[in-house]
């Protein structure tokens, strides 16, 4: 798990393989998204605010698994 620095997403782990990546939140709660490229990732980990990266790019973009 890589962490974020977030007050709401503790970390995320990407297969790129298989192209899911698991968010965790700071609850504990885990959410798996597929069909990710690995350029949004990667943009996770280098967002300046991943919450804010995670609610734009991520959350209504991509299907849970």
């Amino acid at each position: 798990m890589i962490p974020l620095a977030s007050s709401n997403l503790a970390g995320y782990e990407y297969d790129e393989a298989s192209q899911v990546l698991t968010i965790r939140f700071q609850s504990g709660r885990s959410y798996r998204y597929g069909s990710v490229p690995s350029s949004v990732a990667d943009g996770l980990g280098t967002a300046d605010s991943p919450g804010r990266y995670f609610n734009s790019e991520i959350k209504n973009s991509f299907e849970e698994v």
